[in-house]
């Protein structure tokens, strides 16, 4: 078994993956890379709360970003994110 401290962070990792608009925002950067108000309108919500999501997965480290002049454009971290969301679905769907 892990260390406590490993699995403290392993617990605190899957806690993001536990909301539904942070979920849409993964499904959307695993389409391709996109800016806040190209997210706000894939997700339907505010551009506002599409920020607010995005601080929490870029804090977790599921989201960077790049500026492309004003414009701030986001993609998942890594392909780990991805390959996390894949297997939690096909779990869900053996179910």
């Amino acid at each position: 078994m892990p260390k406590d401290e490993i699995i403290y962070d392993l617990a605190e990792f899957f806690k993001v993956f536990a909301d539904s608009t942070r979920m849409k925002i993964i499904y959307a950067l695993m389409e391709k890379e996109l800016c806040v108000c190209d997210i706000a309108k894939i997700v339907g919500t505010t551009q506002s709360a599409i920020s607010h999501q995005l601080r929490v997965l870029k804090q977790s480290k599921l989201v960077k970003f790049k500026k492309e002049g004003k414009e701030v454009i986001y993609s998942l971290d890594d392909d780990h994110i991805a390959e996390i969301v894949k297997k939690g679905c096909e779990h869900i769907e053996e179910l």
